[in-house]
């Protein structure tokens, strides 16, 4: 099925347990206000509080942030800018690896499989692989090690294979599909994202739709045991970003994550991103998904705007 949508639009600040309030938000220097139909009612007095943190967070970033957080036992959730489109960059990753274990589980890919990397498939210097640097003339590697590679590395080269493996871009929006999962396109290889930079423009998620995804994996929907156990655990142990979702939670704490980051042209840094699953202190699990875009701040600076998002939430969520 072909999924078409349009971009840009309104920024809708909603607080998803009650309502958001009305305002006028900035956007690409022009203030817009919301319509009659967006306006609702005011949110319960202790979650506009975590809003209005999360609003004066995200004002550092110098572009446009989306959240949203949910916790998937009691439905407790706070978003900004929701349905909003962002550039994923590497969180795509994600959505090809879990089309990915469907193949395994039905049958049609096995782990142990080995895969031919050719030079042909590498992405271009400047976008990271660590397959293409440890093996600058091609490789025989397993379908688990590219998955390793994929998800815990954030390996480009790899995530590309695993794709044409699963059937191409199709076969990802093919599986979003049959999640319902209707704001996140796959159209693009991180080799064609690498060389144009609007392309990565057309591989989008909204934060809703990222928290869907997430949701599915910790539900275990359209995956058995087996698969969604090793993709945590490829989560669990991805090395990109530390000072992101994980920045400022407390030690020992447990990050089913996956970063996304673009390069920066004219001073302008695209996409900053990370999106996981943490598990709070009393064993439930809160699906966070902070996507920083169009940002002129510094990578310091952007990386702790997602961090100071998760810790507010997670204290929110720990009370």
């Amino acid at each position: 099925m072909k999924r078409r949508f349009l971009g840009g639009g309104l920024l809708l600040i909603s607080l998803t347990l009650a309502c958001s309030r009305s305002a006028a938000i900035q956007t690409n220097s022009s203030t817009v206000t919301p319509t009659e139909s967006q306006k609702t009612r005011t949110a319960a007095p202790q979650n506009q509080e975590l809003l209005n943190q999360i609003e004066q967070i995200a004002a550092a970033a110098k572009g446009r942030v989306g959240v949203a957080a949910v916790v998937l036992e009691t439905g407790q959730s706070v978003s900004l800018s929701p349905h909003d489109h962002f550039p994923m960059q590497s969180v795509y990753k994600l959505p090809i690896g879990m089309a990915v274990m469907t193949q395994v589980d039905a049958g049609k890919i096995k782990l142990e499989q080995t895969v031919s990397v050719t030079k042909s498939d590498f992405v271009r210097r400047g976008q990271h692989s660590p397959v293409r640097d440890q093996h600058p003339n091609g490789a025989e590697l397993s379908v688990s090690d590219l998955l390793r590679f994929a998800i815990s590395e954030s390996d480009g080269t790899a995530s590309d294979v695993l794709m044409k493996l699963a059937g191409g871009p199709e076969a990802v929006e093919e599986y979003l599909d049959q999640l319902k999962i209707t704001g996140m396109v796959v159209a693009n290889t991180e080799k064609e994202i690498g060389q144009d930079w609007q392309t990565q423009y057309r591989n989008w998620s909204s934060p809703e739709a990222a928290i869907g995804l997430l949701r599915a994996l910790q539900e275990r929907r359209g995956l058995s045991e087996t698969s969604r156990t090793l993709l945590l655990k490829l989560m669990i142990e991805s090395t990109p970003g530390p000072k992101r979702l994980k920045g400022l939670l407390p030690a020992g704490t447990v990050v089913a994550h996956k970063t996304g980051t673009s390069g920066t042209q004219n001073g302008m840094t695209a996409a900053t991103n990370d999106i996981g699953l943490i598990t709070l202190p009393n064993g439930q699990h809160l699906a966070i998904a902070v996507f920083v875009s169009d940002s002129s701040a510094d990578e310091a600076t952007r990386e702790a705007v997602i961090a100071k998002v998760a810790r507010a939430v997670w204290e929110k969520c720990s009370e």
